[in-house]
This record gives C-alpha cells, structure tokens and sequence, in this order.
C-alpha cells in the first residue's frame, strides 16, 4: 500500500471554502460560519485529518474526509452508521482510509500503478457546496500533481458531488480530461457497507471468471465460478 508523499495534513483554518453564486456562476472564498449554515461543517477527524460533516434538517448525517474524497460515515435520522470502516484502521495521510467509499481511480485493482490508482492517497479541495430543501451538497475537486504525474502523466479535472438526502446518500464522479492527448481509465467508489452477513445470498455469478487472492495475494489463481447461489454459513 502506497504512501501519500505529496502533502502534509492540512490546517482546518487554512482551508479555503469556495461556492459558486447561483445566480451569477462566480465561485468566491467564503466563511466556515456561512458553510455550517447549509448544513456544511468543517472539521479535524481522526488522526488530525480535516472532515466535512454534513448535517440535514431531516436527522441525517454524513462525514467525508477530505484526504482519499472519502465519505467514512453515512447515518439515516435516528439510525446506525450504514457504512464501515476497519477498526483497527490508524487514520493517516500515509496509506489510504480503509473502509467507507474510497475512490478507485484511474486504476481500478491491480495494473500498471499503485493497486487502485492513487486518487485515494490525495488531499481533495471544496469547490462547491449548497443546501436544497434541507439536504447539504458537497463538491470535492482533485487535480493532477507531481505525486499523480509520478504514476500517470496525464492533466485532469476530478470532481465528486455528495448530496445528503432524507433516506439516501447519492455520489457522482466526473472525470474531464484537461490535457493536451486522450487518456483512458477505470474507475469506482469502492463502497463499504456495514450488515450482518447472516442469512445474505449473492446469485447471478455463475460462469464468470474468478480470481482468488487467498493462496497468494500477489499472484491470484484464476478460476469459473459454478455455483448459482452461495449463502454466508
């Protein structure tokens, strides 16, 4: 798991807060008093790592940290955290969260780079942020550097919009090339639900290919799978 050599943890105040003007398409600086009125708070997490929490007139929460764009927690009014992360993970800027929905882009698994790319070990900036009808919306902006041009070097836009509603969270990622010369990727919010695995089922998998990593992670012995259904014990 690669490590995030590019920057430091951030200060919270020296962060800078930026939404568009609806009305006249200009995006200006402003204050984390005006944010924290939309329902938009900015924070330090765990490990010192700045976070955004997201709060709706409904009940609902949301936090995302703003190293890796990962939304770590997702809780309904009055609910559990729907999402997981790994217990035992040290949140750190030195290897990527573990758990929520990390990104997975311009690689998606293994391959040329870094397994998953290295969106996932990048500081993302607010660009945006709103709040319709009680619900807060987020903007997150990532944008290429000398720690991304290390592994792919290409110029690009990412940007991802969270919107926390009443009884669902919704996620979209845009990908705008800004280079000179095409490029092509895989991508994926590579989300983590917290459940009980007791009763679960998964079907509709027979005769795809399967790799399993268990023997030896580095090397995966590829198979076919030919059960129509596996069920937790």
């Amino acid at each position: 798991m690669a490590t995030n050599s590019v920057s430091s943890i951030p200060n919270i105040t020296s962060i800078n807060l930026r939404r568009r003007n609806r009305s006249t398409g200009v995006t200006l600086s402003c204050s984390h008093e005006e944010a924290s009125s939309l329902g938009v708070h900015l924070t330090e997490g765990e490990g010192k790592l700045p976070k955004v929490v997201l709060k709706s007139a409904h009940g609902c929460e949301a936090e995302i940290y703003l190293f890796g764009g990962c939304v770590t927690s997702w809780k309904v009014a009055g609910g559990k955290d729907l999402l997981f992360v790994r217990p035992d993970y040290a949140f750190s800027d030195k290897k990527p969260i573990s758990g929520g929905i990390p990104h997975c882009f311009p690689q998606f698994g293994p391959g040329p780079m870094q397994q998953h790319g290295f969106a996932r070990n990048m500081n993302w900036s607010i660009v945006d942020f709103d709040n319709v009808e009680g619900n807060p919306v987020i903007t997150l902006e990532l944008r290429d550097g000398p720690y991304s041009r290390s592994m792919w070097d290409f110029s690009f836009q990412a940007l991802y919009t969270v919107k926390l509603n009443s009884k669902s969270l919704s996620t979209a990622l845009i990908i705008k090339n800004t280079d000179t010369k095409p490029f092509s990727f895989t991508t994926a919010l590579h989300t983590y639900f917290r459940g009980s695995v007791t009763g679960a089922s998964v079907k509709g998998l027979k005769g795809c290919k399967t790799l399993n990593k268990d023997p030896d992670p580095n090397n995966p012995v590829e198979g076919m799978e030919d059960r129509s259904v596996f069920s937790s014990a």
